[in-house]
C-alpha cells in the first residue's frame, strides 16, 4: 500500500513555472539535444533558460516522470536522477553558441566574482598603489587580488612587475581555485592593515583560465606573448589552455583554409588592407591564400597607397575582423582550433 502522505509527482511540479519545467526538460534531454533547441531561442530567452538550468542541481525521478507526462503525455520511468547545474549550463551553451558567445552569456548570468566587500578599498586604488601594496606578497596572493580587478587595471598592475614575478602571477591566476573564506579573510586583514583599514565582510576567490586570458589580451602584445611563452615552457598544458581562451588578430593562422575563406568573404577590402599593416608575413601569406589572386592584388595595392596610418586605426580594423570570426564561430560556421596553424606554402584561391 502506498504512503498517502507522500506527495505525488504532480504536486512536486505544481509550484514550478513553465520556464523551470522547460529548463528541467532540457537537462533531461542532455547537452547535444538541448543545444539544438537552444539554437532556436533569442538571446534573452537563452539567458532566462540557462539561468534556470544552472539552478537545478538535482532533478528527482518523480519530477522527471511528471514533466515528461506534461510535455509528451507519455509516462516514462526514468532510471536515474539527472544533474544540471553550472557545468551543464556551460557545456550546453558552448555546444549551442560556441565558446566565445557562451562565455559572454554565462558571465552575465553568473558573475565571476562575489561583491568584493573588504577588498573594495584595494580594488579601488590605482594600479601603482596596488602594486606597492602587494609587490612583496606571494604570487598566489597577488593572483587572488588580480582576479578581482578589471582586465585593463590588472594588465597595468602586471606590467609593473619583474618578468619572473609576472609570469608566476599569471600562472597562479590561471589555476586559481576556490579558497576557504577563512583564508581569504586573513589575507584581506593583513593587506588592509597596511592601509590602516579593517575588513568589512568575507570574500570568495575567483580566477581561472578566462581571467588569465583577459589579462593577457589587455597587456601589450609583446609582453603578453612573452608571459605566455614562459608559462608554456614551465607548464605546456596550462599554456595551451590559456591560449585557447585568447584570440588575437595573429591567431587567424589557427583557422583552416575553408574557415578563413568564409571569414574573408565577409571582410571589407579596406579593413583587411589596414589590418594587415602590422601583421606578420606568415599571417599575410595565410590570408592572401584565403582570397582570390585578384582580391589579394587589390589588397596589396590598397596597402601601398594607405601611407602613414595611426595604430589605433589598424587595431580597430583588426577588431572588426575578429568580430566577424567570433560571429561565425558562434553560428557554428567555423571552428577555432588553437595551436594548429595553416601549413606553409598554401596557394592562392581561385
Amino acid at each position: 500500500m502506498s504512503d498517502a502522505s507522500a506527495p505525488s509527482p504532480a504536486a512536486d511540479i505544481s509550484k514550478l513555472t513553465k520556464v523551470q519545467k522547460f529548463a528541467i526538460f532540457l537537462i533531461m534531454m542532455g547537452p547535444e539535444a538541448a543545444a539544438q533547441i537552444l539554437k532556436c531561442l533569442d538571446e534573452h530567452e537563452l539567458e532566462v533558460i540557462t539561468s534556470e538550468m544552472a539552478k537545478q542541481s538535482l532533478v528527482s525521478v518523480d519530477v522527471q516522470v511528471a514533466i515528461l507526462r506534461e510535455f509528451a503525455d507519455v509516462a516514462v520511468q526514468a532510471s536515474t536522477s539527472v544533474r544540471g547545474g553550472n557545468e551543464f549550463a556551460q557545456q550546453t551553451l558552448e555546444k549551442a553558441l560556441g565558446s566565445i558567445k557562451a562565455g559572454v552569456v554565462i558571465n552575465r548570468l553568473q558573475p565571476t566574482r562575489t561583491p568584493v566587500g573588504a577588498l573594495e578599498k584595494v580594488v579601488d586604488l590605482d594600479p601603482r598603489q596596488i602594486f606597492n601594496l602587494v609587490k612583496q606578497e606571494q604570487p598566489q596572493t597577488i593572483a587572488l587580488i588580480t582576479s578581482y580587478l578589471p582586465a585593463e587595471k590588472a594588465s597595468e598592475l602586471l606590467s609593473m612587475m619583474k618578468e619572473e614575478q609576472r609570469d608566476q602571477v599569471v600562472e597562479r591566476l590561471a589555476t586559481l581555485s576556490p579558497t576557504p573564506v577563512e583564508v581569504v579573510e586573513k589575507m584581506v586583514e593583513v593587506l588592509l592593515s597596511k592601509l590602516s583599514a579593517k575588513p568589512s565582510r568575507a570574500l570568495n576567490s575567483t580566477g581561472g583560465l578566462k581571467a588569465a586570458a583577459d589579462v593577457l589580451n589587455a597587456l601589450d602584445k609583446n609582453l603578453s606573448k612573452g608571459i605566455l611563452s614562459a608559462i608554456e615552457e614551465r607548464n605546456p598544458d596550462l599554456g595551451t589552455s590559456i591560449r585557447k581562451k585568447m584570440f588575437t588578430f595573429e591567431d587567424l593562422v589557427q583557422i583552416d583554409i575553408s574557415g578563413l575563406q568564409k571569414v574573408m568573404r565577409e571582410v571589407d577590402i579596406r579593413d583587411l588592407a589596414v589590418a594587415l599593416k602590422t601583421a606578420s608575413d606568415q599571417l599575410k601569406k595565410v590570408l592572401f591564400a584565403a582570397i582570390s589572386r585578384r582580391a589579394a592584388e587589390t589588397v596589396q595595392e590598397e596597402m601601398t597607397f594607405l601611407g602613414a596610418i595611426k595604430l589605433k586605426e589598424v587595431e580597430a580594423a583588426q577588431m572588426r575582423i575578429i568580430d566577424v570570426v567570433r560571429r561565425l564561430e558562434t553560428e557554428g560556421e567555423i571552428e577555432l582550433d588553437a595551436g594548429k596553424e595553416n601549413p606553409e606554402g598554401v596557394g592562392f584561391a581561385t
